[in-house]
């Protein structure tokens, strides 16, 4: 049995003052007021990414190995994620594959803080394809969905672009247990529609790579905006959306629908300046990343200035920008029975955080990370 005494804990739900939370086997035993000495911190529930390209200098395309998901989950570790789901960028069917096998070998050899997987492409709109290789933009064929249909990759997320993808397709995919979310997408808010209709469930990162909403079309934006029902992810970095975009989507949603993502790189953990992309390269200023076009290229973010920055520039009340990070992930992703909270039962994915909310430790089923 091990155990924490904190000052404050969030449970998932409310807060609470001096308790104890115990652990054995992975899983949280109990929850209880402290009896001794507390440590001045706030435990909650691990963070959980669905949109990570890469971390700690590893980007998950260009190495689909075993070493490369270590490192991606030891980078984010130190900044409270305890589950990640590592995202391929449009590429080869051939680098899907390769990215499919190495979680199956992670997922079976029971790596800590891997889920499953992210395909974000490659059925993405070209005019709203960001930095994304117009040269592996295609079509929905029978090689994607052979990768798709397998049960060995544990979560599976797929964002396409509904223009390029038909509502039987997505039915498909949504039969197959993948869970679908739609993006860089140039489409109108009637096709939009049509994909939630036919069982598409997310948006991947909110505003960026989506037709806006203006008076007489909604676009991707707009229909999202308007529909109670699905989720989307928000890049809280301060380069991809404005504060008051932001504040238009809290007000917009109903609460527990709108998910802190990363869309993070290789060198978040590092001191990484510039890295090879496809036939480009993508360059660090600060905390921005772009390509050499000038167009943003993912991020440097992590999930825990991710959530500072929810308090402290959009005012959110904290125990809300830790279920953004946590909770509502979990729900998105079908895993809040034992994700998300600290709660008996619950496995023991716990983060530290100081008074400034940055990471004192992090555990991943109660095995200390960082």
């Amino acid at each position: 049995m091990q155990q924490l005494a904190v000052a404050r804990l969030f449970d998932g739900e409310k807060w609470l003052n001096n308790q104890c939370l115990s652990w054995q086997d992975g899983r949280i035993v109990r929850v209880e007021p402290a009896a001794g000495e507390v440590l001045p911190l706030t435990l909650a529930p691990g963070f959980i990414d669905v949109q990570v390209n890469g971390g700690g200098g590893a980007l998950f395309n260009t190495d689909t190995s075993l070493t490369a998901l270590r490192t991606m989950v030891k980078a984010h570790a130190q900044f409270g994620s305890t589950l990640l789901l590592p995202t391929v960028i449009t590429d080869s069917v051939g680098t899907m594959q390769a990215a499919a096998d190495v979680i199956a070998q992670a997922l079976a050899a029971k790596e800590p803080g891997i889920a499953g997987v992210h395909f974000e492409g490659p059925h993405l709109s070209v005019p709203k394809r960001g930095v994304h290789p117009t040269a592996h933009i295609r079509q929905l064929s029978d090689a994607e969905m052979a990768i798709y249909r397998r049960t060995d990759l544990g979560i599976k997320v797929v964002t396409v672009a509904p223009e390029n993808v038909t509502p039987a397709q997505i039915r498909q995919l949504v039969d197959a247990g993948v869970i679908v979310c739609l993006g860089h997408s140039n489409t109108d808010a009637e096709t939009v529609l049509a994909a939630l209709d036919a069982g598409a469930s997310g948006f991947t990162h909110l505003y960026n790579a989506m037709s806006p909403l203006t008076s007489r079309e909604p676009g991707v934006v707009g229909a999202a905006l308007a529909d109670p029902h699905s989720w989307c992810g928000l890049i809280l970095d301060g380069h991809h959306i404005h504060p008051l975009a932001v504040k238009v989507a809290l007000a917009a949603k109903p609460k527990g629908k709108l998910l802190i993502v990363t869309d993070a790189m290789s060198p978040v953990g590092t001191s990484q300046t510039e890295f090879d992309f496809f036939e480009g390269k993508v360059i660090r200023q600060g905390n921005k990343l772009t390509n050499l076009e000038g167009n943003l290229a993912g991020s440097v973010l992590d999930m825990a200035d991710a959530v500072r920055y929810a308090v402290q520039v959009l005012g959110l009340e904290q125990g809300e920008a830790l279920r953004m990070a946590s909770l509502y992930p979990a729900e998105f992703l079908g895993i809040a029975a034992e994700r998300g909270r600290l709660q008996p039962g619950y496995i023991a994915d716990l983060v530290l955080l100081n008074e400034q909310g940055a990471v004192a430790a992090c555990y991943l089923a109660g095995q200390q990370l960082s």
